[in-house]
């Protein structure tokens, strides 16, 4: 049975999580690749990042809706992952796995399967708004309204990792 999960995401959620659950997620994420989380460092969020969820992904859009929504490689912005805990972020979704260590005590990491963008705009319902277009389609932040979208819980708080 998945655990339902609605954004903004409490700690008190996210503590519950075991790696291997699965999660169905309602709410808005924010997708943010290699670009937006440098500028994250230097201009903050665009986004109020308490609870929020980032989703690894560089969608592919066509007069305002998402076509295709898949992954990224997460490990990538491994090196981020202190900053953004720190500023509220309790959740990464993405592919491949990423450093256990970050999220101890204060975020999980949700995985989707690689080469399924089609499948993942599915659960896109809208895009609520769009930020720093001047990064490209691809590295922009899009705010997505996603319903019921089928996750796993790949790191826990604990550092338990299905990737190690």
């Amino acid at each position: 049975m998945a655990v339902k999960l609605e954004t903004p995401l409490s700690l008190d959620e996210v503590l519950k999580l075991k790696a291997g659950d699965r999660v169905l997620l309602s709410g808005v994420v924010y997708t943010a690749r290699d670009l937006a989380h440098k500028r994250f460092l230097t201009q903050g969020f665009p986004f109020n990042p308490e609870g929020a969820v980032i989703y690894h992904c560089g969608p592919l859009v066509k007069d305002m809706k998402v076509v295709s929504a898949g992954p990224t490689t997460s490990a990538r912005m491994n090196p981020y992952l202190n900053f953004i805990f720190s500023k509220g972020i309790r959740a990464v979704i993405g592919k491949g796995g990423m450093n256990p260590g970050p999220f101890k005590g204060r975020g999980v990491y949700f995985a989707f399967p690689g080469g399924a963008g089609s499948l993942a705009s599915e659960f896109v319902k809208r895009i609520r708004r769009v930020y720093w277009e001047d990064l490209g389609m691809a590295d922009a932040v899009w705010e997505l309204e996603v319903e019921e979208m089928p996750l796993i819980v790949g790191i826990d708080t604990k550092g338990r990792s299905l990737f190690i």
